[in-house]
């Protein structure tokens, strides 16, 4: 027999012990690991440089795109309009062969599409054209719209 905390103990007990101490510990780690904010590469913008690419509510995007240096990019296709400040209109599914992007990859973008779904392809294509500094705006211009935000019709060419 061992002893545990100085109580006498079979083996098996020690080792339902050992275990329940090892999956307790496990399970810290792992709760820890996920309060560390890893979920699946897309954080939230906060007032900090956002980790890229990063989801951003229209309160969020509308100060990311207040800043004089950052590119904003509507990428829905076909085009329903925009949000006022818009510097390309590039389609989803044509960013990765354009040559309207700037040829620094660590230019600060803010991306969006009606809903969310298209800019996530396009944020996908500049993650692997090496850009760095990515925000998405998280639900499109539907949630701009919905936050009481305007969206410009399309120009007619």
């Amino acid at each position: 027999m061992n002893k545990i905390g100085g109580f006498a103990a079979y083996p098996s007990m020690v080792k339902l012990v050992r275990t329940l101490l090892g999956a307790g510990l496990a399970a810290v780690v792992l709760v820890g690991v996920g309060c560390a904010g890893d979920d699946g590469g897309e954080t939230s913008v906060g007032t900090d440089t956002p980790a890229s690419p990063a989801l951003a509510d229209p309160e969020a995007f509308a100060r990311r795109i207040e800043a004089p240096s950052v590119l904003t990019i509507n990428v829905h296709t076909p085009n329903e309009g925009s949000i006022a400040g818009t510097d390309l209109t590039i389609a989803f599914d044509r960013i990765a062969e354009s040559s309207e992007l700037p040829d620094d990859r660590g230019t600060p973008l803010a991306v969006y599409c009606r809903s969310g779904n298209m800019s996530a392809d396009a944020i996908d294509d500049l993650t692997a054209l090496g850009y760095t500094d990515i925000v998405e705006l998280d639900g499109g211009f539907n949630a701009w719209e919905a936050s009481g935000r305007l969206v410009e019709p399309p120009t007619i060419d």
